[in-house]
């Protein structure tokens, strides 16, 4: 899976990186480090949070790419379902429906509808 087929803005990553001055890897490097890193907590736990905190932003290609990774990492279907039950506590009827959406990228990406991504990265 392209980056673009989270989000055809993605596209852009590179020509935004150099207008922002690196930014964008400086972001990613961010993210290695404090979500994708063993530590205390374990790192599927940090990526089902980075999940939640972009169900609460709308941030779809986010959340796509974070349930994504935390499948990866090792994530099962029951603690999705546990963080996705926080996300529609916390957020009400429209929480509900971004929960939902994660849950469809859940489904989509572990049934093989959405490739996997090449690169870990929904920003870079």
């Amino acid at each position: 899976m392209q980056a673009t087929d989270i989000d055809p803005a993605l596209g852009l990553m590179a020509e935004f990186g150099r207008l922002t001055q690196g930014t964008t890897q400086h972001i990613q490097r961010m993210r290695q480090d404090a979500i994708f890193s063993e530590g205390a907590v374990p790192a599927r736990y940090k990526t089902l949070a980075a999940m939640l905190w972009a169900i609460s932003a709308r941030c779809e290609p986010c959340f796509k790419f974070y349930v994504q990774q935390a499948v990866r990492l090792g994530a099962t279907q029951e603690e999705l379902g546990e963080v996705l039950a926080v996300a529609s506590t916390m957020g009400g009827c429209v929480g509900e429906m971004w929960a939902l959406k994660a849950f469809k990228a859940y489904k989509d990406f572990t049934s093989g509808k959405a490739a996997p991504e090449a690169e870990p990265s929904c920003c870079s």
